[in-house]
């Protein structure tokens, strides 16, 4: 005992280096120990299966997309009334008819006639400067009436005017008197640049347009010659025609600005 209280102070401190030294060799134990936990849970949150999400659902989406590559057509010229209210008319002998009955619709064109520029070689004069031409031109389309008409044109090879300029003809300018061979001459014409051959007996012919005849039984109405541009008053409108083709021509209201398409069926 008396070793005990002399010295417990050396044993006290011999206790506790006992206790670090233990806790020191223990420690890599510990730390080992500690990593393989945090391994363990690692693999367990990483390399865990995950489920697959479920399919998506698109049926909405492609309805959707079905609908607006077929839209929905709503027609508001015939059968929808609310935007087209049917008014009825008065026929030139007093009875009323409903307005879908007339109008441009019930327009009806007669004929269609082709408006050509025409060509015609007349005659040939010569001089001492060679051969000139006198040709006939008919612009039966043109905008102005003064101009429809056949006018003559005097003209030689390499001569140019507002319609044409004769490249050549089929034989020399010296020989035209005495040659009984039909003479051919070649045209450029102005405004296309397209070439035309033309003789006394073949005359050259292009379409360059067309006019039109109709008539509006409703009101008794006919009109003959009408061109592009043309306004017809029927209806209790203004129809301007806009289009006239070999088949067809196209009539616009001005009320509505509404466009209506009348066939042409020539009579066999």
């Amino acid at each position: 005992m008396d070793f005990v209280k002399k010295h417990y102070e050396k044993i006290l401190l011999s206790v506790v280096l006992l206790g670090l030294v233990g806790a020191l060799v223990f420690l890599p134990f510990l730390i080992i120990s500690d990593q393989d936990t945090q391994r363990r849970m690692k693999e367990g949150i990483i390399s865990r299966k995950v489920a697959p999400l479920p399919a998506l659902d698109l049926t909405r989406e492609t309805n959707v997309s079905a609908r607006l590559q077929s839209p929905y057509k709503l027609d508001f010229s015939t059968a929808n009334k609310l935007f087209n209210p049917v008014p009825w008319q008065r026929k030139a002998d007093g009875t009323l008819i409903k307005g879908s009955q007339a109008g441009p619709t019930a327009a009806v064109v007669t004929k269609i006639t082709p408006l050509c520029l025409i060509l015609t070689l007349d005659s040939i004069e010569t001089n001492e400067f060679g051969a000139r031409y006198v040709i006939s031109m008919e612009r039966q389309a043109a905008v102005l009436p003064a101009q429809r008409g056949k006018r003559q044109h005097y003209a030689s090879v390499g001569e140019k005017n507002e319609t044409f300029t004769i490249i050549t003809n089929s034989v020399p300018d010296n020989s035209v008197p005495d040659n009984p061979a039909p003479v051919k001459l070649i045209l450029q014409l102005t405004d296309t640049g397209e070439r035309a051959t033309l003789s006394k007996d073949k005359p050259f012919r292009r379409t360059d347009g067309y006019s039109v005849d109709l008539k509006y039984d409703l009101e008794g109405k006919k009109w003959q010659g009408q061109r592009i541009g043309a306004i017809l008053k029927f209806a209790g409108d203004d129809n301007i025609i806009v289009a006239i083709n070999p088949d067809t021509m196209i009539l616009l209201a001005r009320s509505n600005q509404k466009k209506t398409t009348l066939p042409y069926s020539p009579s066999p």
